[in-house]
């Protein structure tokens, strides 16, 4: 640490991203899709776009919010574009809870959440999940606070029902509600629609995880105008540019593909329950992950343990050492034949430590 950090950040804990290995490896721990994006994506990234790379990218982001709100059957003016959704998290609860504000969230949850709190000055309650690590919604009724939640949950990989979220928004009319939607895609039902229903809701969604888009760091919301309108304000004091012309180009392209993305979305669900009959198999506990993940722990070998051998064996899963959790593993739900050789290794390390 240098002697010029601001007191302000000097006991600031960061975000930890998943490791990312210079070797080839199987890496099941960051939520990435394991398919190539759609291949529409790389028909718009063309000699010509690449050549006017000279150009600043445009700072309205008009062909990726029209294409977005067509997707989504919404105006242009609900959609907000960040550099990926962290990027939205961060510009909405600095611009709508910072500098003294209140938000409340999930004690086990992304671990954004805390941080941008921290950051941004904000007060924040961590609301313990139950024992089964659901949400009880009971908890954020009439909360008089602003809100965010991952949902489904991460890592826990649990969701919300529809009518669920609905009843944590309608309660707190004078306070916004974040819904997280990094993995709704592999889900089912989003509250999507509610953004036209509710002044208070700001949905996020990321290209990062069920568009295969991790590399290029593209993320939106959804709110009415209004809040848009003042997350564009804060955008535009901050980083007029904040997504490049390949990432717009390719995002819109990806948005637009349906049938593409709802056969990988369906294969990543498929493999993820086979995998996770299998771990069962073994003596595994699983959470009922809706995500593209699975939360799992046995008492017949350390969390910490496992992950470790894992990963002599070039096999890369995410381990959280934090207390409620520290004895389960988040694992990515990779292709068929990835999840195949995890598998066959934890029977194997796990025949071994009998």
């Amino acid at each position: 640490m240098s002697r010029f950090l601001s007191d302000n950040y000097k006991s600031l804990v960061p975000y930890v991203p998943g490791e990312q290995a210079n070797v080839k490896v199987i890496k099941l721990n960051t939520n990435e899709s394991p398919f190539a994006p759609s291949p529409k994506v790389k028909e718009v990234l063309s000699e010509q776009v690449i050549d006017n790379l000279n150009r600043y990218s445009d700072p309205e982001l008009k062909e990726l919010t029209a294409a977005i709100a067509n997707r989504f059957g919404v105006t242009p003016d609900m959609v907000f574009c960040g550099n990926g959704s962290d990027d939205v998290l961060a510009f909405a609860i600095m611009g709508f809870c910072g500098k003294g504000g209140k938000l409340c969230c999930p004690e086990i949850s992304y671990g954004f959440y805390p941080v941008y709190a921290d950051i941004f000055g904000v007060e924040l309650e961590q609301i313990p999940l139950k024992d089964d690590f659901s949400i009880d919604i009971n908890d954020y009724i009439n909360k008089g606070k602003n809100i965010v939640i991952a949902n489904p949950n991460a890592p826990t990989g649990l969701a919300l029902s529809y009518d669920d979220v609905e009843k944590i928004v309608s309660s707190n009319p004078d306070n916004l509600v974040i819904m997280d939607e990094a993995y709704m895609a592999f889900c089912g039902k989003s509250c999507m629609e509610l953004v036209k229903k509710y002044s208070n809701l700001l949905v996020t969604r990321t290209f990062s995880k069920s568009h295969s888009l991790a590399g290029l760091r593209v993320g939106f919301g959804i709110a009415q105008k209004e809040i848009i309108e003042d997350l564009n304000k804060l955008k535009f004091s901050f980083n007029p540019y904040n997504l490049n012309t390949l990432s717009i180009k390719a995002a819109a392209a990806a948005i637009a593909d349906n049938e593409y993305y709802d056969a990988k979305i369906a294969e990543i669900v498929e493999i993820r329950d086979k995998t996770q009959k299998q771990l069962e198999a073994l003596g595994f506990r699983c959470t009922d992950s809706k995500a593209n993940f699975i939360f799992a722990s046995s008492d017949k070998i350390p969390a910490a343990k496992l992950y470790e051998e894992l990963r002599k064996r070039n096999i890369l899963i995410r381990y959280f050492k934090k207390a409620k959790i520290d004895n389960y593993l988040r694992i990515t739900v990779g292709s068929a034949e990835e999840m195949q050789v995890f598998t066959d290794a934890v029977a194997q390390i796990m025949e071994e430590n009998k």
